[in-house]
């Protein structure tokens, strides 16, 4: 699957995650999907990552509730997560694939790991619980 996402939309991104260091930071993606089955992402939430830790992260749900309230006010659909990976790369965890229980969502993974050249990446993960298959998805930056 393709997906594309706004720079500007990265740009929020990477600001939360970076504002939220040492921690992981984490939100929501909404948009549509296309005809020609591209993903658009047209709106990114930036929510609490109520664990405040680096190795995991748990949305605060009322936030999250409120998210999907104004995403279908606006007339897009959810269409998955984002989270920071702080000192590692951009690559679903175990962890990360374990708690991945939705096979329509489009998880988006933020490396941190070098600063300077921040790493932004879709994974698509579906299966039994104790055999996930991971698939990179293309992730388009407009």
């Amino acid at each position: 699957m393709r997906i594309t996402i706004k720079k500007s939309d990265f740009d929020r991104i990477l600001k939360h995650a970076l504002s939220e260091m040492p921690d992981e930071a984490c939100g929501l993606i909404a948009g549509i999907d296309s005809e020609d089955g591209t993903r658009e992402i047209r709106d990114v939430y930036l929510l609490t990552n109520t664990d405040h830790t680096n190795e995991h992260f748990s949305i605060d749900p009322k936030e999250q509730l409120a998210a999907i309230k104004d995403m279908r006010s606006k007339g897009l659909k959810p269409l998955g997560n984002w989270h920071s990976h702080p000192g590692t790369p951009s690559r679903p965890s175990e962890e990360d694939k374990r708690l991945a229980n939705d096979s329509k969502a489009s998880y988006l993974i933020l490396s941190l790991e070098h600063k300077e050249a921040p790493v932004l990446n879709a994974f698509h993960v579906e299966g039994e619980q104790d055999n996930r298959s991971v698939r990179k998805e293309e992730l388009i930056i407009i």
